[in-house]
């Protein structure tokens, strides 16, 4: 991990998952998504550079691990680690105000991390 830019917990946080893209791969996790081809076929179409730059960024950041590569299907999966699954209550209360707030939206089934 890089050295902080700043001591503010808030501010070290965002540096970590702070866009929009890396925040959207980590709500695909507690939707039930782990292949690298399901987290393609989200709605908001992330492009193949920008997921493979994420899921690296996570990686080395210890909020996922690669799994095991499927030999029959050649298919990468990535699973959360604990420090990925603390993830939770942020994405969960970020959906709950963008229910509250934004109107049209609507919540996802998510899985509460094992």
């Amino acid at each position: 991990m890089k050295s902080l830019r700043s001591c503010c917990p808030i501010s070290s946080s965002l540096d970590i998952f702070g866009d929009k893209w890396t925040l959207l791969i980590i709500r695909d996790f507690f939707a039930g998504k782990f292949l690298y081809s399901e987290f393609l076929n989200s709605p908001e179409k992330i492009s193949t550079n920008i997921l493979a730059s994420r899921l690296k960024s996570l990686e080395e950041n210890g909020l996922i691990i690669e799994g095991i590569k499927s030999s029959k299907t050649g298919k990468k999966s990535y699973k959360l680690t604990e420090k990925g699954k603390g993830l939770y209550d942020v994405i969960d209360a970020m959906a709950n105000w963008g229910l509250q707030n934004i109107k049209g939206t609507a919540k996802r089934i998510s899985v509460p991390p094992q």
